[in-house]
């Protein structure tokens, strides 16, 4: 396996190279607008909640050349396939890493861990950590960030009430990005398994009774802030379907950030500034890629992370279409794709119905084309598909 930086762990939260060495491919010219992706949703088509089973889901199925559409139950999606195409999924699981203090003052503060930092100036040396250990220090969004400052600490909330001592946070330096260090003076999977909430995203109102629905059944490698929605439709027994099917389904992990929520503010596409996030392309996807590819069958992925994933892949490592590389690699990227991107490895995406303006909406329209993205939307919006998250899902093949 091929790493853009030494130091850097190939597995879970391990990942301690700075995002500034984060893979960036040069961009296309564009004039596009961020305003040419936006669109109107009714707020009654944002799903709240999951649906139960998980498969229960629609999923509209989109001819990206000719636009055409089809209307599916998930479950169909193993005859959606072909026998001996590959089938790639992020194994990223989220971090129940959303912990809620108070200062000294009565004040309540929300931090959102995102992930652990080694070689910061608030005294950790350099080198592999899992975060895991005392006196590390993560990177963390906070609210309200104007009332904390480094050196401040916090008590846990929740803590101390059961006859053990309180769980203290030490808030450290802030980070370029805007968020802060933190550290505490108890185990970090102590703190998230007693007192951690999952993060969802912002337009969900309502408190999810299961955790475990906002994670995927082969969520494996603890690191995200935010699941890789596309692969909750999938249940165990319809994996076991896709695979009777002839399809081999393989992983790549990609740490997605909290950022992903975050809007598009420039006017120009191409002016945006995207996140870096960790990403893995395991030895032996990269294989069966290789193998699906010179036997002349599909990639097909599920959900933008992996599309991100597989792109910066084979653009990190020099290969192209026709010549994928045959190792994997791990490193950070920050590849946006937008229309007017070549894409090299993915054939067909499994995606969910993204939000106005994001990039997610502009790789999908990149892949698929804008056009054909616009109408599938409109008709998506018209037969009353649920968006987002929890919501329904397209097939663009």
């Amino acid at each position: 396996m091929v790493t853009d930086d030494p130091s850097a762990s190939p597995r879970g939260t391990g990942q301690v190279a700075s995002p500034a060495t984060a893979f960036d491919a040069s961009r296309p010219q564009s004039d596009l607008q961020t305003d040419d992706f936006d669109f109107d949703l009714p707020a009654d088509l944002i799903a709240q909640t999951p649906l139960e089973p998980r498969d229960a889901t629609r999923l509209l199925v989109v001819d990206k050349r000719s636009g055409a559409v089809t209307h599916h139950s998930f479950r169909e999606i193993p005859a959606l396939l072909d026998p001996g195409d590959v089938l790639v999924v992020n194994d990223s699981r989220v971090l129940a890493g959303r912990i809620h203090a108070v200062r000294a003052t009565g004040g309540r503060v929300e931090f959102l861990l995102l992930r652990p930092i080694a070689g910061s100036s608030s005294g950790v040396s350099d080198g592999t950590t899992t975060g895991r250990e005392f006196s590390v220090w993560w990177e963390s969004l906070v609210r309200p960030a104007n009332r904390i400052r480094p050196g401040m600490q916090l008590v846990v909330s929740g803590s101390g009430s059961s006859g053990e001592g309180p769980v203290t946070v030490e808030v450290g330096e802030r980070t370029a990005s805007g968020g802060v260090l933190v550290r505490f003076d108890s185990s970090v999977d102590r703190v998230l398994h007693r007192f951690g909430e999952m993060p969802l995203p912002p337009y969900i109102r309502t408190r999810l009774a299961d955790g475990s629905r906002y994670q995927t059944v082969y969520a494996r490698e603890s690191g995200s802030a935010a699941a890789p929605t596309a692969g909750l439709h999938f249940t165990d027994e319809l994996l076991g379907a896709v695979r009777n099917r002839g399809v081999r389904v393989v992983p790549v992990t990609l740490h997605v950030g909290a950022d992903t929520f975050r809007p598009v503010r420039s006017d120009r596409i191409a002016d945006h500034e995207m996140h870096a996030e960790y990403a893995i392309v395991p030895d032996a996807t990269a294989i069966a890629i290789g193998d699906a590819r010179r036997n002349g069958h599909r990639v097909v992925a599920v959900g933008t992370t992996a599309v991100r994933t597989l792109e910066t892949w084979v653009r990190a490592l020099g290969g192209a279409r026709d010549n994928l590389p045959e190792a994997g690699w791990h490193g950070w990227t920050r590849i946006f794709l937008y229309p007017g991107v070549d894409f090299q490895v993915v054939d067909a995406l499994v995606t969910n119905f993204h939000v106005p303006r994001s990039t997610l909406l502009m790789l999908v329209s990149a892949f698929a084309g804008s056009g054909v993205v616009r109408e599938a939307y409109a008709t998506a919006i018209a037969a009353r598909y649920r968006f987002y998250s929890f919501g329904d899902a397209c097939f663009f093949r």
